[in-house]
């Protein structure tokens, strides 16, 4: 395989990894480095780069998820602090505990904090 820069093989090899269907990326480059022996540090810098993106990825994807669950936490903390109020204004009325349960489906320990 004769490549007349470092440039070139760069290149290829990240048209490759783009358009090419290897499930394993790192894998590939690394089995290339032990058959090019002479390219080796182009190729583990590939590798690198590959490692970096991956890491990234998994960041962005961890964080996506974590705001998805801190959003849906927070609604749900909301839709309880509602029904909470609703309960509360309920009791203060009148209503007894099973009704207001019924109504606003608080379980009883959570009506108790209201009482409390």
């Amino acid at each position: 395989m004769g490549f007349s820069s470092s440039e070139q093989l760069e290149a290829l090899l990240n048209y490759l990894l783009q358009v090419g269907d290897t499930a394993n990326p790192e894998r590939f480059i690394c089995q290339l480095a032990q058959r090019l022996p002479q390219h080796e540090e182009i190729l583990m810098t590939i590798a690198q780069k590959l490692e970096e993106k991956a890491r990234k990825e998994g960041l962005e994807k961890g964080l996506q998820e974590g705001m998805l669950l801190g959003e849906q936490k927070g609604r749900q903390a909301e839709r309880l602090e509602t029904k909470l109020e609703i309960a509360r204004t309920m009791l203060s009325k009148g209503m007894d505990h099973s009704t207001v349960m019924t109504l606003t489906g608080l379980t009883e320990g959570e009506l108790q904090h209201i009482c409390h």
